[in-house]
């Protein structure tokens, strides 16, 4: 089958490797329909590693998929070929302390779909699954919006660990797929008011039109002073999607007294640093957030009612042949891209 891997910094390749095959009786082989470059996908492409997982070539990355199902292992009950599935690209094993926990999502054993010393990702022609990463769509959802479940769940999955009450006021710091993701999540689990931030300003006009009740760039105006003159005793939560220290420094500011910093972005850097007196004096919780947690099904129930529409997300598509014109896009925030998808 034909494959595109990572061969160095910027640069992929396309290639023919072996087409994979079901080993496992729980497992089932997937024809890929679509896929998402993700901003972690990017990481990889543009600096080989993320933190900790570093890159070794050939490598191929992508995790956020949809596909049809080919053939199934022998005790595969929930799936049949010719199904259309949303992949949960997360592989827990479901026996360390973790799993037991109900903490598949820091898994000491953890196999996940693109991750160095993991798994090969999704950017090829076939795949091979356990059964319950692979979760059936309805007619009425493109394979588009399916592959979009991944981000959402992560935006779903934030919110809820956040533990906000309806009618909370939160920001976003961050206006990328992440960031709308949390958007949507907030809209859904009953927020009264969202505002939203980026440093590029077509993205800041998608959140406004996405319905953020306010949004603005931080390298052009004071968002901290802007926003507290809307909310002036502080929000309850900001949520930090772009990865930056200045974003985490406005969210410091942004609380109310007793507010959390909700880390979602994925920072190139290896440190972080707050003032620490205003963080004591405002009591202020600081909450990481690894990828998501038994969201995936969540955030497919809602796509699938319409209480959330992410095809919006979806500013570019590329065929697969074109796959690293797709990165170079998203790399470079050319064209005004939000989500690049490619297209099998």
């Amino acid at each position: 089958m034909k494959a595109f891997a990572l061969t160095g910094i910027r640069r992929m390749a396309l290639r023919d490797i072996p087409d994979p095959i079901i080993t496992k009786p729980n497992q089932a082989l997937l024809k890929i329909a679509a896929v998402g470059i993700c901003g972690s996908d990017v990481h990889y492409y543009r600096t080989g590693r993320v933190g900790s997982q570093i890159v070794r070539y050939p490598f191929i990355v992508g995790h956020e998929c949809s596909a049809v199902v080919c053939a199934i292992g022998k005790k595969v009950k929930k799936v049949k070929p010719g199904m259309r599935v949303a992949v949960e690209p997360a592989m827990p094993c479901h026996a360390c302390d973790q799993c037991h926990m109900g903490r598949e999502n820091t898994c000491r054993n953890l196999g996940f779909l693109g991750c160095p010393g993991q798994a090969e990702g999704s950017l090829c022609e076939y795949l091979v699954m356990p059964e319950e990463c692979c979760l059936p769509i309805p007619k009425s959802m493109t394979f588009e919006e399916a592959a979009l479940v991944e981000p959402l769940s992560i935006g779903l999955y934030a919110f809820q660990l956040a533990k906000l009450k309806k009618g909370s006021r939160i920001a976003v710091l961050g206006s990328g797929p992440i960031g709308l993701s949390v958007l949507a999540a907030a809209h859904t689990e009953g927020a009264k008011a969202v505002y939203m931030t980026d440093i590029r300003d077509y993205r800041c006009a998608i959140a406004k039109k996405a319905g953020a009740l306010w949004s603005g760039n931080p390298h052009k105006a004071g968002i901290v002073p802007a926003i507290l003159r809307k909310d002036p005793l502080g929000l309850d939560a900001v949520f930090e999607c772009a990865g930056e220290q200045e974003s985490f420094d406005q969210a410091v500011d942004l609380l109310r007294p007793g507010g959390t910093v909700v880390m979602v972005g994925i920072p190139e850097f290896d440190r972080l640093s707050f003032t620490i007196d205003k963080a004591r004096r405002k009591e202020i919780a600081i909450l990481n957030v690894r990828r998501q947690n038994h969201c995936t099904e969540k955030a497919l129930k809602y796509i699938a009612q319409g209480k959330i529409k992410p095809g919006y997300m979806v500013t570019h598509r590329f065929a697969f042949k074109d796959a690293q014109k797709g990165f170079d896009f998203v790399d470079g925030y050319k064209d005004g891209v939000v989500k690049a998808m490619i297209l099998f």
